[in-house]
């Protein structure tokens, strides 16, 4: 009898465990409407706002705070309702919500002299709301960092070699595009994580005039690829045993 009570018990409290592993996370549109708009496309824009749901309202708030666009793209909506005017529309994607992290990206898109728009992921630990930061979960951060630039140079070099031979393209040294592109330390905050491995990001800072000719800059590395470099009591590491 009390073998079945106690494995009753270690049942219930897995399936507790199992349930606290992700956060509810649902979505709320807002249209805003400004006073003195500057055109006729510039009345309203509209941001879908992440709402969290965590296993109490005090960690839900700090998860939505830490996922905020004011925190993350640095979004001013006191100033687009003034005089800035740029923001269109603001929208979020969940990368990953499972074994106690919530991944995600958020997006922001406007118009000043010509369209732009700009993009963040960020990951959370979702059992104390803070932001996942690459010290944290990775270690030997330059030997990361050069495996990185090692796809990031057989990137460049498929893009020089397809900005060559595109007969419409007026760029006769495609090399120099790429001069000063070399992923950094400061680069890696911008990973997401999902089942199959890290994923890491990097802006060539193309001007817009030539941002077509601008390469992907996304980089994948499956969990096997990534042991050497998880850090062994970090939040990732769970991936990795």
């Amino acid at each position: 009898m009390k073998t079945l009570f106690l494995a009753a018990a270690i049942a219930v409290s897995l399936c507790v465990a199992a349930g606290a592993q992700s956060v509810q996370i649902s979505s709320k549109k807002v249209t805003y409407t400004r006073k003195k708009p500057i055109s006729e496309y510039k009345k309203t824009f509209t941001i879908e706002y992440p709402k969290v749901k965590a296993s109490s309202p005090a960690l839900s708030r700090r998860i939505e705070n830490a996922i905020s666009y004011s925190s993350i793209l640095d979004l001013d909506l006191k100033g687009e309702l003034g005089e800035y005017q740029w923001l269109e529309e603001a929208d979020y994607e969940v990368k990953y919500n499972q074994n106690g992290l919530l991944s995600i990206e958020l997006r922001m898109n406007g118009s000043g002299a010509y369209p732009s728009g700009s993009s963040k992921i960020v990951v959370v630990d979702t059992r104390t709301g803070n932001r996942v930061r690459p010290a944290a979960a990775f270690r030997d951060l330059a030997g990361l960092v050069a495996m990185i630039n090692r796809s990031l140079k057989k990137e460049i070099a498929k893009a020089v070699v397809e900005i060559r031979s595109d007969r419409a393209n007026e760029e006769p040294n495609p090399e120099r595009l790429f001069v000063n592109s070399k992923f950094k330390i400061r680069d890696l905050d911008g990973f997401s994580v999902d089942e199959k491995g890290v994923t890491f990001v990097y802006d060539y800072g193309f001007p817009h005039v030539i941002q077509a000719l601008q390469p992907d800059g996304v980089f994948f590395f499956n969990w096997r690829e990534m042991r050497p470099f998880i850090r062994p009591t970090g939040l990732l590491a769970r991936f990795t045993r």
